[in-house]
C-alpha cells in the first residue's frame, strides 16, 4: 500500500483492487498507517482518499539511517576483532 501511495493519492478501493484481501482489512491497514502517522486520509464525497505523509516518511528515512550508521561502526568493530583473532592464529 505504502509503495502504490509513493505514485500519488488513491482511493481506498483503488489500494485494495491488487491485493488479495477484504476490503475490510484493507480498511483496518489503512486505519494502522493512519495511525501511525505514515498515511493521510480524507473524504471525498463517498471516497476515502489516502495519500503518504511525506514528513513521517522523512522522520522513519532518518531513524533508519541513524540506526544503520550505528551497525555499521559495531560490524566494522567486529570485522577488526576477527582479522585480529585470525592473524594471531596464523602466527606459529
Amino acid at each position: 500500500m505504502v509503495e502504490r501511495l509513493t505514485l500519488g493519492p488513491a482511493s481506498v478501493s483503488e489500494l485494495a483492487e491488487p491485493l488479495v484481501m477484504s476490503l475490510a482489512a484493507v480498511v483496518q491497514h489503512v486505519q494502522v498507517l493512519e495511525a501511525c502517522g505514515v498515511v493521510k486520509t480524507e473524504k471525498v464525497g463517498r471516497t476515502r482518499m489516502c495519500s503518504i505523509d511525506g514528513a513521517a516518511m522523512t522522520a522513519a528515512e532518518q531513524w533508519i539511517t541513524d540506526r544503520r550508521r550505528g551497525w555499521e561502526v559495531r560490524l566494522n568493530r567486529l570485522g577488526d576483532v576477527l582479522n585480529d583473532v585470525a592473524t594471531t592464529e596464523e602466527k606459529p
